[in-house]
């Protein structure tokens, strides 16, 4: 059974640092692109991240680049979001995603009609 759970989420202080996990089960994570997305009350799910197999084709939305960065261990099966200087704005519940056929999402990354499979989700509380 495919199985996406994500984890790490919490409150933190503006300014702080969280590291969310997303762990795969029922298939090999190393095999396919994943993504990440998050969606704050009120809004619309959104596209954050997302890293090809060979961690050569990694995407972040325009307003995580410098602070947000992805990386997969494939021996533990699971892909790591390592969120620094957060900000409230980032206040959302973050989710996991795959189609279980891509290596590579190219243009389709932050859309979330081209994922599948997706985690529960981890909520992320960015406030003082």
């Amino acid at each position: 059974q495919v199985q996406l759970v994500e984890s790490g989420g919490g409150l933190v202080q503006p300014g702080g640092s969280l590291r969310l996990s997303c762990a795969a089960s029922g298939f090999t994570l190393a095999y396919y692109a994943i993504g990440w997305f998050r969606q704050a009350p009120g809004k619309e799910r959104e596209g954050v991240s997302c890293i090809s197999t060979s961690d050569l084709s990694i995407k972040y939305k325009d307003s995580v680049k410098g602070r947000f960065s992805v990386f997969r261990d494939n021996t533990k099966n699971t892909v790591y979001l390592q969120m620094n200087s957060l900000k409230p704005e980032d206040t959302a519940v973050y989710y996991c995603a795959t189609d279980l056929i891509s290596s590579d999402m190219g243009d389709t990354w932050d859309r979330e009609g081209a994922y599948r499979y997706w985690g529960q989700g981890t909520q992320v509380t960015v406030s003082s």
